[in-house]
Formats: C-alpha cells, structure tokens, sequence
C-alpha cells in the first residue's frame, strides 16, 4: 500500500526537492538542522500522507516558510532563485518523497535508519539511475540499520516476553516467532492478527508493518 493516491506524486517530489534546496542555498540552514524543523512543525506529518494543501497549495518555498512559521522561528521573506542546475539537495527531497510514498513509512522513521545526510551522500551515482534502484538501496540500507521488526521492537517496549504477547493478544506464540523472524510477512497477515497483536502492544495496526518488499 502506498502512502497516498499517485496523482499527488509527482508534486510532491517536486515541493520536497525545492523545499530542501532553498534552506539550504537561500535560506542558509544546514540540512540536517532544516530537516529535523520539518520532522518536528508537524509539515512532515501531513505531508507524508498526502494532505493536498501541503501537496498541491504550496512550493517549496513556501512549504520551507511554514516549516518556520509552525517551529516559531521568524524568517525575512526573499524572492526565491531559481538555479538551472538540481542541487544534490534538490534530489534528495526528489528521491525521497518517491520512497516515502512507496513505502508508507513516516520521513521520521525512514531518516532515523537512514539520516537526511547519508541519503544526500546517495546523489552519486543515483541521481543517474532509475528511481527504484534508489529504493532498493534505501531498502538494504533500512533493513541493515533496523535488523529487529517493528513488532520484536514494540513488544520489547512493553516488556513483553514472546510468550506474554500470545497470552495477551491471542495470537500464537510460533505465529509471533514467524513474524519477528521475518519467516511470515507480517505485511500479509490477516487483518484479526494484527487487530489482536495492536490491541495488546497499544498500537496502530500500521506501526506493526515493515517497508514494502
């Protein structure tokens, strides 16, 4: 399942892509420090499900205004440039609202595993190849950074054992074991395992996913 309807798609790339390259080249923040505003004002929130006034009402310049404006940060208005040439940071808002959409996973889950920075760092050679040679990149990168599944990671959160899971949810303790081993999809599970498994880790349905495959 993808994180919203694909007709949004390709503004979205857009207005992520300028969005990172004016703070950084006009309004002189530093990536990291710009990106973590967006985590943070609530912007990344509805952007990454695809609230249209984020998507379709905005630029990039302006998204890069609101992101101040819900930090509480003042900023001078300038009149954006406009460069011939896509800045690495430019691709790497580009890159990444594609697999943020392909994924469904939050921008703040995906940077924790894989930062804004290393993903910039992606810019050569990826920004020559198609895009879903980024997203496997990304994928293997995810995977190797987050070896544990969201749901070994949610049931250690509530101190749970494997068998303390089963008692609580219902769910059999070997189905569990399968699940956190990778060796059923949790993905494909039935809709009551993971109504019972969310019910008793006090989650989202969502939040017990991984990445798509």
């Amino acid at each position: 399942m993808n994180a919203y309807d694909k007709c949004y798609l390709d503004k979205a790339r857009t207005v992520l892509g300028r969005m990172l390259d004016f703070a950084v080249y006009e309004l002189h923040y530093e990536l990291e420090k710009f990106w973590e505003l967006f985590l943070t004002s609530g912007v990344a929130g509805r952007f990454e499900i695809g609230d249209f006034t984020v998507l379709v009402g905005k630029s990039g310049t302006e998204l890069a205004y609101e992101v101040l404006e819900k930090a509480g940060l003042s900023v001078n208005r300038i009149t954006p440039r406009y460069a011939a040439d896509r800045s690495a940071e430019y691709w790497t808002g580009w890159a990444l609202a594609y697999f943020q959409w392909e994924s469904s996973l939050p921008f703040s889950e995906i940077t924790k595993y894989v930062p804004i920075t290393q993903i910039r760092e992606m810019y050569t050679p990826y920004h020559e190849m198609d895009i879903r040679q980024f997203c496997d990149e990304m994928r293997k990168l995810y995977k190797a950074a987050k070896p544990d599944t969201n749901l070994k990671l949610l049931r250690k959160s509530a101190g749970l054992s494997q068998q303390g899971l089963a008692e609580l949810s219902g769910v059999p303790t070997r189905t569990i074991q399968q699940y956190e081993q990778r060796q059923k999809n949790i993905n494909k599970a039935n809709a009551e395992h993971l109504l019972l498994l969310s019910r008793a880790l006090n989650c989202d349905m969502a939040a017990l996913l991984e990445t798509n495959e």
